[in-house]
Parts: C-alpha cells; sequence; structure tokens
C-alpha cells in the first residue's frame, strides 16, 4: 500500500510551472557552465589575479617592502631607453624564431621517420622522449659541462683530433655570441620530442587510403607530403608550434641555471631579466612592466595561430583550398 503511494506520487506531475532554479539545474547549456566554474575560479585564483596585479605594479614604482605610487607610463618609457631592456627583447625574439624553426624542422623529419615501419620503432620513440622527460636544471648542469671553458668535452675531443691548441680552448661560456648559439642550442634539444611525438600523433590519424590513391595517380613523396600530409596536419602544426613559441619565448629555467644572463646581459630572455630587476634588484615595478611587456608578443602567437585555423575553416572539416 506504501509502495504503491510512492509510485503515484513520483509519477504525479510538478504543480504549475518549474521555478529558474530548477531550470537551471536541469538545462543542458546551464549544466555544463556549472561544470566549468571550478576550472574558471581556478584560472581566476591563480592566472587573471595575478596578471591583474602585475598590470597594476607596473604602472608603480613599488619595491619590495613598501606598496608605491602611481607613476603612469614611466616604468615603460624608461625601458624603452634602457640598452639592457632593449637587448633582452631582441635576443628573445631571435631566440624564439631561431629554436622554434628550428625544433619545427627536426621534430617534423623526425615524425615523419617514425611514421615509418622502422625495427625498434616503439624503442627509439623513447629515445626521442629522453631530452623532454629530463629535469630542466638537470639539462643545464649538463650542457654547462658540455660547453664549460676548462672542462669542455667538446673542446677535449677537438683538442683529441688536433684542430685547437690545448693553450688556446674555446670559450663557450664566455664569449657573448657563442653564449647564445649556447642556450639556443640546448632550447632545441630540450624542444625538439615534444614537437616530434605531437606530430607524430597527428600522422597516425592521416589514413594510408590517401596516400594509395595518390600514388596510384601518379604522385611523388614530396607530391605525398605536399598535397596530403601537410593540409591534414595543418591544424596540429599551428597548435604545436603555438605552444612551442610561447614555451620559448617565456623560458626562463634553463637559462637562468645555464648563465643567469651573462656574460654581460648577453643571454638574458625578457622572462629572467623580469626576475633580476624584479625579485633580485627589488624594483617590483619596473620587473613588473617588463613581465607585461611580453604580453603583446605572446597575444600575437596566440592570434596568428586563431586566426590561420579560423581562415581554413578546419574545425567545421572544410578547407578554403
Amino acid at each position: 500500500m506504501t509502495d504503491a503511494a510512492i509510485a503515484r506520487t513520483t509519477a504525479r506531475p510538478p504543480a504549475g510551472e518549474p521555478s529558474a532554479w530548477d531550470q537551471l539545474k536541469v538545462n543542458r547549456n546551464w549544466l555544463g557552465f556549472w561544470f566549468m566554474v571550478p576550472a574558471m575560479a581556478f584560472l581566476v585564483l591563480f592566472l587573471v589575479y595575478p596578471l591583474g596585479k602585475g598590470l597594476w605594479m607596473s604602472f608603480t614604482d613599488a619595491r619590495i617592502g613598501r606598496e608605491g605610487r602611481f607613476v603612469g607610463l614611466e616604468n615603460f618609457e624608461w625601458l624603452l631607453d634602457d640598452r639592457d631592456f632593449i637587448h633582452a627583447l631582441v635576443f628573445t625574439l631571435v631566440f624564439t624564431f631561431v629554436a622554434s624553426a628550428v625544433k619545427f624542422a627536426i621534430g617534423l623529419y623526425l615524425a615523419l621517420l617514425l611514421n615509418n615501419n622502422l625495427p625498434f620503432k616503439a624503442f627509439i620513440r623513447s629515445v626521442v622522449l629522453i631530452p623532454f622527460i629530463v629535469p630542466t636544471v638537470l639539462s643545464a648542469v649538463a650542457f654547462w659541462w658540455i660547453f664549460d671553458t676548462q672542462f669542455s668535452v667538446i673542446t677535449w675531443g677537438l683538442v683529441k683530433l688536433g684542430f685547437i691548441d690545448r693553450s688556446s680552448p674555446i670559450n663557450w661560456m664566455g664569449d657573448p655570441f657563442l653564449t647564445q648559439c649556447v642556450v639556443i642550442f640546448a632550447n632545441i634539444w630540450r624542444g625538439i620530442p615534444f614537437i616530434a611525438i605531437t606530430l607524430l600523433a597527428g600522422l597516425q590519424t592521416v589514413s594510408p587510403s590517401l596516400y594509395e590513391a595518390a600514388t596510384l595517380d601518379g604522385a611523388t613523396k614530396w607530391q605525398n607530403f605536399r598535397y596530403v600530409t601537410y593540409p591534414l596536419l595543418t591544424p596540429i602544426i599551428a597548435v604545436v608550434m603555438t605552444f612551442s613559441v610561447l614555451f620559448t619565448f617565456t623560458d626562463f629555467q634553463l637559462i637562468w641555471a645555464m648563465t643567469r644572463g651573462g656574460p654581460v646581459n648577453a643571454t638574458h630572455l625578457m622572462a629572467t631579466l623580469s626576475y633580476q630587476r624584479g625579485i633580485l634588484g627589488g624594483n617590483l615595478g619596473e620587473g613588473a612592466a617588463i613581465a607585461i611587456s611580453m604580453v603583446p608578443f605572446l597575444l600575437a602567437a596566440i592570434m596568428f595561430s586563431w586566426f590561420g585555423l579560423q581562415r581554413r575553416k578546419w574545425q567545421q572539416g572544410e578547407s578554403n583550398d
């Protein structure tokens, strides 16, 4: 008897229209919003707030121990006349462009190579990942030892081969240009696996029947890559290169662990210079201004990728070609 009453009560439709709160609880769009709230709160707490705080500090003369007063664009105007900042900006752009271009070229080559049927392919993939999984500081220490002026294994090898004299070793970490080349090489070595493995995952999604059809039509290997592989891989290339540019542009650990921005500030990136001026130097306003100066370049990289994907309409499975 009780079960029958409960069943009748459950089956009975609710009286009147559902409340707005009831609609919010069952509406699919609002349910998605509720599930996004924790992630949004996390982003606001750890990303939006620090960015807003840094933006405000860039307009003040704040130092460690005091809040500072509002000075407008004075910090940014002063940076335009700062030779160290201009040098750090130029080197950051060169560092990002050269490293990203080389990483993409080698990473794409490795991805195409590993996509073939090779012996011990699983082992080779594991070896390729090693530079990416090794801690950054450990990599920096290894490169510092490899290119150390006195104990460089490369210099030792060149001496043994008779290319240089033992009394005149190569000053890898003392010459500004050579040091810049060393840190770029180190960044390339660490970043290649990320691009190679990501592009390899994209290559795995390309249907072999497309290559078979193109081959039957007389396409060469280059034409297969140009008209089959590259167009289908373009969305993944855009995404992976955006991340690569962002990671390279904001690289801090590798540079700071290897050179601290030296010699004579030759290897300072904007990130390391911001840390040196803001934290070590105590001038929080100036350090925040340098950090905020990075934002337009990062947004430009993101928007370039986004507009490229929108133009090709890959999200809708269409192409303008």
